[in-house]
């Protein structure tokens, strides 16, 4: 049991900045259901109702029903942003839950009388069954074979049915198989008299690109006209459908990558199967997802049910082609796609996962609560961060953040509830600045203004009101603004253990290669 005496005066104060829960539904009977669904490695532009050209019905159903997020952020790496998912701290302040100080949904929401439900990738430190969950079903580390489920680097098994360890059966499938254990879960909470909590962490379209054959068939050729073409026709079709203004300008292509039409009839042979099939396994993932809404609708829950989807970082640009002469999407195969096409499905933004600008670390964020969210289909420019889901589900939940969890003081939440911006009471964020910083990557946003750095360069500043792409660099025209927001960094750096400016600026650039070597691979 997580004790909730002794609030010291200051987190007190937090609290009533947070505000306590004011939602019209505030009665234990009438809380809502709330389910969390993260994808991995998804690109900013990648699903239909963002403008891409991936069949993904189900999720732009939700969409069309409820709001999409266009200035929504995670931490830009896959175990960080999990971390200040469950704390709703910044991850450098539990080391991605290897720290004591914190306590996570799971365990707050269970103590509000919950039911806790998780299935899926866990990437953090201990285990769901450890930190709050009533069943668990998934892996504990960060990337698997999506036929086998064995860990991708060790070859080990960390499949687990609660605490136990899970063999995989020879028709496996990790994306099908999250959902059906999420049903199952779900089927289960249904026999108590109480609200449930489903965090459904989704590995796909994470590398290794593996997909069913009948989904890979329905990409081929999808795909031919190359990443330069399809970015302009994503662009076109965000600006549309309302989800960019003029303050969103297309990045010009990475100078790191050539253009599509310069490459050889072999180079796009050996390249394009990547990006068809990791379109597939954006399908089967919007195909599973629809199996739980079908299920909530079966059991008349959707109208109560608050569905948070996004994904834990930008599109991945690494070089990994450790199965040379393999094709993608066979059990055998193990590939990803490089920052050729991560620069396309990131479109219009700069950079990729890691990388503290808006391509690491904005999302396609889709709200759905029909009880309360009523401007269906409405796009909000509201700016949020994953850190302020803790607060969303402490006022839904019409609970209290304990101030004491495993014999531990915890720390203060970070982040402000999202109530009000997905109910339409608030359309700006204010007063309360988002933080990034990965492996020396990381930056400062406060209202419009973004003070912004890679690993051993320097900062940037970005009007975001006006250049939303990061596109130009003004720091130089505001000396004293950029002093300002660097101070506050280093402050918050400080306080939560990140990497300050001058640490950042003494770290290497990454040794991680972001383009395959196709001289090496095509013959």
């Amino acid at each position: 049991m997580i004790r909730s005496t002794c609030v010291p005066f200051g987190f007190l104060m937090l609290l009533t900045a947070i505000g306590p829960a004011q939602v019209d539904a505030a009665e234990p009977s009438d809380r809502p259901n709330i389910i969390v669904i993260v994808a991995d490695d998804m690109g900013f532009s990648d699903l239909g109702c963002f403008g891409g050209e991936i069949d993904t019905p189900n999720l732009d159903r939700l969409a069309a029903g409820g709001l999409r997020m266009v200035d929504f952020h995670n931490n830009a790496k896959c175990s960080e942003t999990r971390a200040s998912l469950l704390t709703g701290l910044w991850h450098q302040q539990s080391r991605n839950l290897s720290k004591p100080g914190n306590v996570t949904i799971a365990e707050v929401l269970r103590d509000a009388g919950y039911t806790t439900l998780m299935s899926g990738k866990w990437h953090v430190a201990q285990t769901p069954p450890q930190r709050g969950f009533d069943r668990y079903f998934g892996f504990l580390s960060g990337a698997i074979n999506f036929y086998t489920g064995v860990d991708l680097r060790s070859g080990e098994n960390f499949m687990r049915l609660d605490d136990q360890e899970y063999k995989a059966p020879a028709d496996f499938y990790s994306t099908d198989a999250f959902t059906d254990y999420a049903i199952e879960f779900l089927d289960q909470a249904r026999t108590k008299d109480q609200p449930y909590f489903l965090y459904l962490a989704h590995n796909a379209p994470h590398y290794p690109l593996q997909a069913p054959p009948e989904d890979i068939a329905k990409y081929r050729g999808k795909f031919d006209a190359g990443w330069d073409v399809i970015r302009q026709q994503r662009f076109e079709r965000m600006q549309k459908m309302g989800l960019i203004d003029d303050s969103w300008k297309l990045s010009p292509r990475d100078p790191k990558v050539e253009t599509f039409d310069s490459l050889s009839d072999a180079e796009k042979k050996h390249l394009l199967p990547m990006i068809e099939v990791y379109a597939a396994m954006v399908d089967r993932l919007d195909k599973n997802i629809g199996r739980v809404i079908a299920d909530l609708e079966q059991h008349d829950e959707l109208d109560n049910t608050l569905i948070l989807f996004f994904s834990d970082n930008g599109a991945c640009p690494y070089d990994h082609d450790r199965t040379p002469g393999v094709a993608p999407g066979p059990v055998d195969s193990d590939i990803a796609y490089d920052a050729r096409w991560a620069n396309m499905c990131n479109t219009p933004l700069r950079l990729y996962k890691q990388y503290a600008h808006e391509g690491g670390s904005a999302t396609p964020m889709i709200a759905h609560w029909p009880a309360k969210i009523k401007a269906a289909g409405s796009i909000s420019k509201y700016t949020g961060h994953i850190v302020d889901v803790m607060p969303t589900v402490v006022e839904l939940a019409a609970t209290t953040y304990p101030a004491q969890a495993h014999g531990s003081d915890v720390l203060p939440m970070q982040g402000v509830s999202l109530v009000p911006a997905l109910t339409g009471r608030q359309s700006e964020r204010t007063d309360s600045p988002i933080y990034w910083e990965y492996s020396g990557n990381h930056a400062v946003r406060d209202g419009q203004w973004k003070l912004v750095a890679q690993r051993n360069r320097d900062w940037e500043l970005y009007d975001l009101s006006t250049d939303r792409s990061e596109t130009t660099d003004v720091s130089a025209d505001h000396p004293q603004r950029v002093i300002a927001m660097a101070q506050a960094y280093d402050q918050w750096a400080q306080r939560t253990g990140a990497k300050t400016h001058a640490k950042s600026m003494k770290t290497k650039p990454s040794s991680q290669s972001q383009l395959i070597n196709l001289s090496r691979q095509v013959r």
